[in-house]
């Protein structure tokens, strides 16, 4: 039991030091990353590494972004409804795994 546990932690930390900001991403920005919270849960929707500026269309009724090549739906229960966005664009946060943890709307015309 004990190995699994060490295994999992083992596993969880190699995770984390592979997840990279995307290139020319503002390091100044990583502590507003770091605030974002998922609604309802409070947990983190990651960092900088996870989040990312995403094209976002509205679409049915529902808020739509960019993600790995396509358009994704996204849930309603992650959208955040922060108006502090200093980057000027959406963000998704996003892992394959866990699909869009968090999603700020950006500028709407």
């Amino acid at each position: 039991m004990l190995r699994i546990a060490v295994l999992g932690f083992c596993c969880l930390f190699t995770g984390l030091a592979a997840a990279r900001p995307p290139e020319g991403a503002d390091m100044s920005l990583a502590p507003w990353f770091q605030s974002l919270q998922q609604p309802g849960t409070g947990m983190s929707c990651c960092s900088i590494a996870d989040c990312r500026p995403s094209e976002f269309r509205i679409a049915n009724g529902s808020y739509e972004a960019w993600v790995a090549g396509e358009w994704k739906v996204v849930p309603p229960e992650v959208i955040l409804r922060r108006t502090d966005n200093p980057t000027g664009s959406a963000i998704v946060c996003y892992t394959p795994y866990r699909g869009i943890m968090c999603f700020i709307r950006g500028p709407e015309t």
